[in-house]
């Protein structure tokens, strides 16, 4: 794989580039800033800081967010939906790795 470029544009397609403020994340989870705080305060996403202080969200982060709130709107207490989704995420990457590690010990066919 050829070396990432560090030009600016390259932040557009960077998952982890904090580019939302938090009313615009908001805004796009149609939500209120009050539940991305209680994301926050139950550990599930860390925004990153301004210079200024200000709370800034990666797309990464917005969807961690929108999975919270699809639970959240189907009756699940915040701090449980925030619980899942972590437990979620752990699950999917034991799986994944476990799937590496099975193929990396996969016998060879034997020869012929």
């Amino acid at each position: 794989m050829p070396p990432r470029s560090t030009r600016p544009a390259d932040k557009f397609d960077d998952d982890d580039y904090p580019a939302y403020t938090m009313g615009r994340a908001a805004e796009m989870l149609g939500t209120t800033p009050a539940f991305l705080r209680a994301l926050g305060e139950n550990r599930l996403i860390t925004p990153l800081r301004s210079d200024g202080g200000h709370r800034r969200y990666s797309r990464y982060q917005l969807r961690i967010a929108a999975r919270a709130r699809e639970l959240v709107d189907q009756g699940t207490k915040i701090e449980d939906a925030c619980r899942i989704v972590v437990l979620e995420d752990q699950l999917e990457e034991a799986q994944r790795i476990n799937e590496e590690l099975r193929a990396d010990h996969t016998p060879a066919p034997p020869a012929t």
